[in-house]
């Protein structure tokens, strides 16, 4: 059965769909059959993987309004073990029309329980806000990971997404964990990425993943392709932290015999 992890973060600009595509990657190449669905109206990760939204007959939007089963919507991509539950800009309309309806925010949960079985990793893109749709990924997920920029007014409304987080943990998916905070766009050569990353380890301590994104062209190259980091260039900066921070999940969840030694891949500073 399927781990489902929703990478959540209700700023935007923080790496929330970079990350969903690359670690989903990450673990595909990994030989973990994994997919991504895209919870997001802009389908950012349905084109970042090499989809024309606006060519979708059919989306996650079917999936939750008309009860559609996941598997006739579901495409497989160009990357082995890859695959992804699409978004349309039809989506944007969907917390309006699921707003009055019985068990709202269980709606993606129950859509997703028809394929937990046929997938290692289920990843969930959401769009950055704290709406129905966001909180049904949190309903229908296992933990949630946070990427948080490694910038000025990085912990901005991160205790309110926190809040959000334990409501839900509350009142409709008592299992949910936090996954991790996933530090994101980090600098070597900035004192401010440093003290933001001394910031958030001191205020989260062991909920900081060990693995930090560094700021990299090739990240943001790579969704303009319809390619994620690892199948547009494996030996870059971005593609190794996002194969540590697969690395390091799977050893969080005993799916690994990683030694510590070997635990991450070593990375330079370029690019």
């Amino acid at each position: 059965m399927a781990k489902t992890i929703t990478i959540t973060n209700q700023k935007g600009g923080v790496g929330k769909t970079t990350t969903a595509i690359n670690l989903a990657a990450s673990l595909a190449v990994l030989e973990y059959k994994t997919l991504i669905v895209d919870a997001d109206p802009q389908a950012n990760a349905t084109s970042g993987i090499g989809f024309d939204p606006k060519n979708m007959q059919t989306s996650i939007y079917e999936c939750l309004i008309d009860d559609l089963d996941p598997k006739n919507v579901i495409l497989e991509s160009e990357t082995p073990n890859l695959y992804i539950l699409p978004a349309h800009i039809d989506l944007v309309g969907a917390e309006i029309e699921i707003i009055n309806l019985p068990n709202r925010e269980k709606m993606m949960k129950r859509s997703l329980e028809k394929i937990k079985d046929d997938f290692d990793f289920i990843i969930i893109d959401c769009s950055p806000s704290l709406g129905l749709i966001t909180v049904n990924a949190l309903s229908a997920a296992d933990s949630v990971i946070v990427p948080v920029q490694c910038e000025y007014f990085a912990l901005e409304g991160l205790g309110k997404l926190l809040n959000t987080i334990k409501i839900v943990q509350g009142r409709l998916n008592p299992d949910l964990d936090i996954e991790g905070i996933l530090l994101t766009m980090f600098d070597t050569r900035l004192r401010l990425s440093k003290q933001v990353v001394e910031e958030v380890k001191t205020h989260f301590q062991q909920m900081v993943f060990d693995t930090i994104i560094n700021r990299n062209t090739k990240l943001g190259e790579a969704p303009s392709y319809g390619s994620s980091i690892i199948m547009y260039d494996a030996e870059s900066t971005g593609a190794v932290n996002y194969l540590n921070l697969a690395r390091e999940i799977l050893q969080k969840n005993n799916m690994t015999t990683i030694n510590n030694t070997d635990k991450q891949i070593n990375v330079t500073d370029g690019e």
